[in-house]
């Protein structure tokens, strides 16, 4: 018997890729959300049904069916955002996820729910590697909204008896992202720029979309009325001036980047997942980041030649 998995914002950069990968599994994928594309696109992703919708209970109960698993890409993906629009941002993950949490409560509660958080969430840490028993403190109402969405989530397992797992994914890139550091930092290069906000030396946890995809995916298989929390990440702290001398190579740039020292409202200085864990998951990130990288690189003159 096929297996069905709901996947909200499978028009999304992360949502597209668990689709794909679901569907390469075997399994029947119906994807809900906000997103402009054509038939043969959606089905190029692995998706067997597409609903144009908000995240609302009656969108859910009208498109959802009773999926074996759920995985919740829906949301706000932008500190920024939620800096200038901090109700917007509330309703795109605080009330779309309460939806999904509903949802299953009534109408589907065999269903496994994943649900995809941010390690906004932390804030500005004291100690690195991060640990997922380490103080939620968010500096954004990105994060802010993360975590309120994180405590329903442990609220509807404990109360409801809702399988639920919530992964904290660290810095999630790869070539189709269209946003975020890599993409501004290509345009930057590609328009002879130099220069980059910050000191260069903060340190971020890069992870490969496609292994943030597959963690999605294990974390479906464990999800239950424990909530389990892993972080999402490699493990790994990479300084922004090695990964942007990295993308100046990769442009046959002859000089190396500079940076301003201004900083942005809401950004952290430093991530890095302790992924420990993960060890008990058989999960471990495939992609090497200056891999990632060079291929992220490759893309984007593909794309603006």
């Amino acid at each position: 018997m096929v297996k069905i998995a709901l996947v909200t914002g499978a028009y999304g950069f992360i949502g597209r890729h668990v689709a794909q990968q679901l569907a390469r599994g075997g399994w029947r994928v119906i994807g809900l959300g906000h997103g402009s594309w054509a038939r043969d696109e959606w089905q190029k992703w692995g998706i067997a049904e597409w609903h144009v919708a908000d995240v609302t209970l009656e969108a859910l109960i009208t498109y959802g069916g009773k999926p074996d698993l759920l995985v919740h890409c829906a949301g706000s993906g932008s500190v920024g955002f939620s800096m200038t629009r901090p109700h917007q941002d509330f309703q795109r993950t605080v009330d779309a996820t309460v939806a999904v949490l509903e949802f299953a409560r009534l109408h589907a509660p065999q269903t496994h729910v994943v649900y995809p958080s941010s390690a906004g969430v932390y804030g500005v840490v004291e100690k690195l590697p991060i640990a997922e028993t380490d103080p939620l403190a968010p500096v954004s109402p990105y994060g802010v909204h993360k975590r309120v969405a994180e405590e329903m989530c442990c609220s509807y397992a404990r109360y409801f008896g809702v399988s639920i797992a919530i992964v904290r994914l660290f810095s999630v890139y790869g070539t189709g992202l269209r946003k975020q550091l890599l993409w501004d930092a290509c345009m930057k290069i590609k328009n002879g720029e130099n220069t980059f906000f910050g000191s260069g030396m903060e340190t971020r946890d890069w992870l490969h979309v496609d292994d943030a995809a597959s963690l999605l995916l294990a974390a479906g298989e464990r999800a239950s009325t424990e909530c389990p929390i892993v972080n999402g990440g490699s493990g790994q702290g990479v300084l922004v001036r090695e990964l942007l001398s990295e993308l100046f190579v990769c442009f046959d740039r002859s000089d190396t980047p500079q940076f301003s020292g201004a900083t942005r409202s809401g950004d952290p200085l430093h991530y890095i997942a302790d992924i420990s864990r993960l060890s008990g998951w058989a999960w471990q990130p495939k992609m090497p980041w200056r891999q990632g990288v060079r291929e992220y690189a490759e893309w984007f003159k593909k794309v603006n030649p």
